[in-house]
């Protein structure tokens, strides 16, 4: 038994682009995964198109990005429950930069989400604001990385002066 507080998470990763010589050469094999998790439908996903990959699939830097952007919007939607801020809509365009090291590696330098939030009435405006700095301190995957999670949040009131 775990710990309290302490959560496992578990999946599969299946590569499944052996065109049938396998990793012969380079340009031999596609860089298709597939990732499943017990209960959920199926990730098809690949590397990113400059390393090989197909564009149509999900790659691991946009998985990053998106876990990134999701875990601040649930921890940010928790926030304004806790401090009474009805939110009615939430849209983030969340952008990452990722560098290459020039030695076959390279690693993320920064994620900037901007998260547009409607909430229902211009007195909440304050504390909704205020609850993406809650957000960004709750956030599991945000507290996991070593690159900076800078926010630029846009917070409007569905009714009242903004």
């Amino acid at each position: 038994m775990a710990p309290l507080g302490e959560h496992h998470y578990a999946l599969t990763t299946t590569w499944t682009g052996n065109r049938g010589t396998g990793t012969s050469g380079y340009r031999d094999y596609t860089r298709d995964v597939t990732i499943g998790v017990e209960g959920k439908p199926d990730l098809l996903a690949s590397s990113d198109k400059p390393f090989r990959g197909d564009p149509a699939r999900w790659n691991p830097e946009d998985l990053l990005l998106a876990a990134l952007s999701e875990c601040h919007l649930l921890s940010y939607l928790h926030a304004c429950v806790t401090a009474g801020v009805v939110v009615t809509d939430y849209h983030d365009e969340a952008t990452g930069i990722m560098r290459e090291d020039g030695r076959g590696g390279g690693a993320f330098a920064e994620v900037t989400l901007r998260p547009r939030v409607v909430v229902a009435d211009a007195s909440m405006l304050e504390a909704a604001r205020e609850a993406h700095r809650t957000a960004h301190e709750w956030c599991f995957i945000a507290n996991s990385v070593n690159f900076p999670v800078t926010h630029e949040a846009t917070v409007v009131a569905a009714s009242g002066s903004d």
